[in-house]
C-alpha cells in the first residue's frame, strides 16, 4: 500500500488524486514532542515490561520481547532521537507496528490520540541542515495549540538493523 500523504510535489503542493483524502494517525509523545504514525502500521499497544537486552546492539535498541511466540525488537524512540535513554516505568507504552515484513516495538512516553486529518492539512517538513532528518519525517499536522510530527518509521529504523536484531535474538 502506498501512503497517499507523502505524494506531495517537491514544491509542497499536492496532486489532485490525494487532496482532501482523510488519513488516520496514532499520535504519541516522547518528552514534550508529539509524533504520529499511520494507524495502518500499528498492530498493538502494550504497557512497558522489561525486555531482554542483546549484546552489541545499537544503543537505541532496548532489547527484545516475546509476544505470543514472535520475537519483537524494542526500540527507544527518545534514544533514537539522541535525547538519552528513556527511564522506563509502568506508565511508558510500547507501540507494536509493522515495518516492511517485520514487527517492531517503539518505547514512547504516552499514546495521545487517533487523529483523522485530510491530506491537504498535512504540511511538508521544513528544510533542515541534516538531510537524514527529512528522510524520517513525512509531514507536520498543526492542531489547535500543538504540532504533530509524522514519522517515516521505515526510514527511521533501517531494515538491516531490525533483521540483525531478530537474528541475534533467535
Amino acid at each position: 500500500m502506498t501512503d497517499t500523504y507523502d505524494k506531495n510535489r517537491a514544491d509542497g503542493t499536492q496532486t489532485i488524486e490525494n487532496a482532501g483524502i482523510p488519513q488516520e494517525f496514532l499520535s504519541f509523545t516522547v518528552g514534550d514532542a508529539e509524533y504520529g504514525v499511520d494507524i495502518m502500521i500499528v498492530r498493538e499497544i502494550k504497557g512497558w515490561t522489561e525486555v531482554t537486552r542483546l549484546p552489541n546492539s545499537v544503543e537505541y535498541m532496548r532489547g527484545v520481547m516475546n509476544l505470543r511466540g514472535l520475537i519483537i525488537p524494542i526500540f527507544d524512540l527518545r534514544a533514537r532521537f539522541n535525547q538519552g535513554m528513556t527511564e522506563a516505568h509502568a506508565k511508558n507504552v510500547v507501540i507494536i507496528m509493522a515495518v516492511g515484513e517485520r514487527n517492531i516495538g517503539l518505547l514512547v512516553d504516552t499514546v495521545s490520540d487517533i487523529l483523522t486529518v485530510n491530506n491537504d492539512d498535512i504540511k511538508p517538513a521544513p528544510e533542515t541542515e541534516t538531510a537524514n532528518d527529512a528522510d524520517y519525517i513525512n509531514g507536520l499536522i498543526s492542531l489547535e495549540n500543538r504540532m504533530v510530527v509524522l514519522l517515516n518509521i521505515e526510514n527511521l529504523f533501517e531494515t538491516k538493523i531490525i533483521e540483525r536484531s531478530i537474528a541475534e535474538a533467535a
